[in-house]
């Protein structure tokens, strides 16, 4: 008679988890287990429950009702060393470095290597090696942390989750600021660290990374688990009825979630559209040109033009200079040097954020915490943060006006109007995200800059900004400049296509066809950067 097999440990227990922030039920009675060595994912629309589940899991958040266990064992909740005792380490989507401090130091912040009370820094800077060499990459370990791009940093707070030795590893949306080659090397690591026998459970957008790469994927919608199930068990479409419902998933299923683009790889709901078409509102004119623009160690003498009624999209490897181009344009850069022209005049170059707003310019960074948002004031204070003079009467502001302006934008951005008036820290992420997008569209610019417009946001969202920053320039003339490090959401929204390495304009694709491929950009961009290292 066979034996049955024996019951697999269970590295995570949930049982009846709930969790209220004031009136808003960010979980509901969540039931969840996860085998030892398993990769988990959790996938869901921007204020599901995903990450306050993490958050619970890591000890940093206490629930409201029910319990959480690690290998059985129960702990303090709202306490992140009792969980950390117990292995769980975790990597937040909303990064955690200290400016000041350089990246092994970041690293290892939490625990740091001793002996008899002193930090063992060789030690500590021969561990932060290693791990750098197991994922592939190599972020400088001693200039200051804050120096880094957004997805340098990124990096260095998984070098500080994965240095940890945990059994546990808890990844918040680890892949949104990283460039396709760091992506790859993450994934390897995650399943050689999986292999030797640690949970991994990640929180992820991007619903072709879930599929490749989880063993089990878990639904949420509206603070519920709708379900869980074995990967094979799923496909995209089912991904997306599961996490919209099926009213909400029905126009983005039209699209054909699941037919590969030319490049072989399976299309997402951000790039499921058709080829860019030629610009209505806008007359093609140059609303911008840069010549010359460089900054000492990044950006060296880069001409672009911009034009009326357009989305340029910028292209390029982590450290190529897209981020620098777009915060010089935006008034970020001091050191910023070059000539510029708005409407064929010259101008001044914009040396602080205030002369660049006066030349129509607006400008979505990529770090919404850092760079962004006022989180504890309101999200509709936030939207109107950057004229607060056009809700004004009198020199007293209305907070009456700021709503009546602001509320048909969170319908476009799709923000509750019932958030209106809540802390913008008490958003998700993705929301978060999309209160920078609705304050661009408040500004009324001629121009806008979007960082990484889509970082953190949910399938859903994401096509609905993509689609809004591109209606923004056929219907309304902008001359709108996007940077992604998804490159198929660059080459399916993008009217032509910019591409930089090590800090210059490499080559400018004509996109308007439709006919320029992520492959393309990458197999230029990889052999650019070799020419460029020999």
């Amino acid at each position: 008679m066979a034996t049955r097999s024996a019951r697999p440990e269970i590295a995570v227990s949930c049982r009846g988890l709930s969790r209220s922030f004031g009136a808003t039920r960010a979980l509901r009675d969540v039931d969840l287990e996860i085998p030892a060595g398993s990769v988990h994912a959790l996938v869901g629309e921007n204020g599901a429950g995903k990450s306050t589940c993490l958050g619970i899991v890591a000890g940093r958040i206490g629930p409201s009702a029910g319990e959480v266990r690690i290998f059985g064992e129960g702990f303090s909740y709202g306490d992140p060393r009792a969980a950390m005792r117990l292995g769980v380490a975790a990597v937040y989507q909303e990064l955690t470095i200290i400016p000041a401090l350089s990246p092994q130091v970041n690293a290892f912040l939490a625990d740091p290597p001793t002996r008899g009370g002193l930090i063992r820094k060789r030690a500590m800077r021969q561990r932060y090696v290693q791990v750098c060499g197991e994922l592939g990459i190599a972020p400088a370990p001693d200039v200051p942390a804050g120096q880094l791009a957004v997805g340098a940093q990124q990096l260095v707070e998984i070098v500080r989750g994965i240095s940890a030795d945990a059994r546990v590893l808890l990844l918040d949306e680890p892949t949104a600021a990283l460039a396709n080659a760091e992506r790859e090397a993450l994934f390897r690591l995650v399943r050689s660290l999986s292999e030797r026998g640690v949970t991994i459970i990640f929180v992820s957008h991007n619903l072709d990374e879930v599929l490749e790469h989880a063993d089990a994927i878990t639904v949420f919608r509206d603070g519920g688990l709708v379900a869980t199930r074995d990967r094979a068990a799923w496909t995209k479409r089912d991904l997306v009825k599961s996490m919209l419902g099926p009213d909400a998933a029905a126009s983005l299923l039209d699209a054909e979630l699941d037919e590969p683009d030319p490049a072989g790889h399976a299309a997402s709901a951000g790039n499921a559209v058709a080829a860019p078409a030629a610009a209505a509102a806008g007359d093609g004119a140059c609303a911008l040109r840069v010549r010359g623009l460089s900054i000492p160690r990044r950006l060296h003498d880069v001409d672009v033009e911009i034009r009326r009624g357009e989305v340029l999209g910028v292209a390029g490897l982590m450290g190529s200079g897209r981020t620098s181009l777009l915060r010089a344009l935006a008034g970020a850069e001091t050191e910023a040097r070059g000539e510029l022209d708005a409407d064929e005049r010259p101008v001044a170059w914009p040396r602080h954020p205030r002369a660049a707003h006066r030349l129509g310019i607006a400008f979505i960074p990529e770090d919404r915490k850092a760079q962004g948002l006022a989180l504890e004031m309101s999200s509709s204070d936030n939207v109107a943060l950057s004229d607060f003079g056009s809700a004004s009467r009198f020199g007293t502001i209305s907070s009456r006006r700021i709503a009546r302006r602001v509320a048909p934008l969170l319908r476009v951005v799709g923000v509750d109007e019932a958030k209106a008036l809540a802390p913008a820290r008490t958003l998700s992420g993705g929301n978060q995200q999309k209160l920078l997008v609705a304050r661009a569209h408040y500004q009324r610019p001629r121009i806008l800059l979007a960082d990484e417009p889509t970082r953190g946001v949910d399938i859903g969202a994401k096509t609905e900004i993509l689609q809004e920053l591109r209606r923004l320039a056929r219907e309304e003339g902008l001359a709108v400049v996007l940077v992604s490090s998804e490159l198929e959401e660059v080459t399916a929204f993008s009217d032509r296509i910019v591409l930089m390495v090590a800090g210059r304009v490499h080559e400018t694709f004509d996109n308007r066809d439709g006919d320029v491929t992520a492959s393309t950009l990458l197999m230029a961009a990889f052999g650019a950067a070799t020419e460029v290292a020999s």
